[in-house]
């Protein structure tokens, strides 16, 4: 299903580990959908050392109450929350907790003499998880950028922010994984892939047959269906008419249609949907 590999995950990754010696605390977002496929297999060895808060992104799309589920499962090993970085919802709270991590640091440079400093933060993620509006709202009309530093890779940009902290503003890009089925469905059908990489009829078909089971009601009146279908084809074929997705001679166009079920499910139109559960 998915034909697509990112190119130079090695230089990717050795451009990560040069970043993060400059870090104090990395902000590691994922998808609230799919909070597992959308980590990078390699994560927790990149960041072992880290002071690390683990964010679960775009929470307005995902079921409320699985994220709170989700939550409660990764604080048991590192600080976790979940945001919207499209409208800066509890974005407070993650700017609250960074500080938090940094607190006894920051008080022994004080009783050592020495002068507090601004606190050093990196967002990492796959794409497409929101890394770049994460940026942007904690890089807010107060914020000045300090330009290159001694000791900083040539060309990166650090971003003062009003509440004490300086930002790397380059994302860190990290790679997903690829080599199990299932959650490169998962990847493809959140967006996370680039809609040439794989087969959109397949990713719609398949993501339609889950939304089958678990919204029926929504699926027939957000498409204003008759009833609707056990059978999954059948049931893209009616939504596809509906929408008037014809081609000639009135047949469906199923690759429109199926366009059509992936922007109304990326984009929450039929409700706040997850596609992973933590047990």
């Amino acid at each position: 299903m998915i034909n697509w590999y990112p190119g130079h995950m090695a230089k990717a990754k050795q451009n990560l580990e040069e970043k993060l010696k400059m870090i104090d605390v990395v902000i590691e977002l994922v998808d609230a959908r799919i909070p597992i496929s959308s980590r990078n297999p390699e994560i927790d060895e990149l960041l072992e050392n880290k002071k690390r808060i683990f964010v679960l992104n775009k929470m307005d799309l995902a079921d409320k109450l699985i994220t709170e589920s989700w939550v409660k499962k990764f604080n048991e090993s590192v600080p976790t929350l979940a945001i919207n970085s499209l409208n800066g919802q509890r974005i407070s709270l993650l700017v609250r907790q960074a500080k938090k991590l940094m607190a006894s640091k920051l008080e022994k440079l004080v009783q050592q003499g020495r002068k507090k400093r601004d606190i050093r933060l990196m967002i990492v993620g796959i794409p497409n998880v929101g890394k770049s509006q994460l940026i942007n709202q904690l890089n807010n009309r107060g914020s000045t950028r300090t330009g290159e530093r001694p000791g900083v890779t040539r060309g990166q940009q650090w971003v003062k922010l009003r509440e004490g902290f300086e930002l790397l503003d380059t994302p860190g890009i990290l790679w997903p994984k690829f080599s199990d089925d299932e959650v490169a469905f998962k990847l493809a059908a959140t967006g996370a892939i680039k809609a040439e990489a794989y087969d959109k009829e397949t990713v719609a078909y398949k993501l339609l047959k889950i939304l089958q089971e678990i919204i029926p009601d929504t699926l027939q009146e957000r498409f204003d269906l008759d009833v609707v279908s056990n059978d999954t084809l059948r049931l893209m074929e009616d939504i596809g008419r509906k929408r008037g997705c014809l081609m000639s001679g009135g047949k469906v166009d199923r690759e429109r249609t199926a366009g059509i079920i992936l922007q109304e499910f990326r984009r929450g139109r039929l409700g706040r949907i997850s596609l992973e559960l933590p047990d």
